[in-house]
């Protein structure tokens, strides 16, 4: 059993961003456009957006493809259909700040960081 989960955690392929300066709910809105999305094409997407996420999350999803390319030495990206199985986006801490308001009074400001999670798998063709 132990070795049956150390070979499929061999196989699978994460890059994890962690305590990125944006809230969440923002990075969100990014990650929906890619998801389930073949490599080639979620770069093209992400190279258009006009989001502050997005230049981060097309940076992790080279990281990805960089960490199949190191756990598949023998095999070619060109051969292999990448896909992004899951993109996951959750909040990490926040930072707390504090914003001087009227009459000696203070209010607080939250500024919010979030962890981004893609995993990539290859599709498999019928031939």
């Amino acid at each position: 059993m132990a070795q049956r989960l150390k070979e499929e955690k061999r196989k699978r392929v994460i890059a994890k961003l962690r305590y990125h300066r944006t809230s969440a709910r923002k990075a969100r809105l990014v990650a929906d456009l890619i998801r389930g999305k073949e490599v080639g094409q979620a770069l093209n997407i992400l190279k258009f957006v006009r989001k502050g996420s997005a230049p981060y999350i097309e940076k992790l999803l080279i990281s990805a493809i960089n960490n199949w390319e190191q756990k598949n030495p023998d095999r070619d990206i060109e051969d292999v259909t990448l896909y992004i199985k899951e993109i996951r986006v959750d909040e990490a801490g926040m930072l707390k700040r504090i914003q001087p308001a009227p009459q000696g009074r203070a209010h607080r400001i939250r500024k919010r960081m979030s962890h981004i999670t893609i995993e990539l798998a290859e599709k498999q063709t019928e031939e």
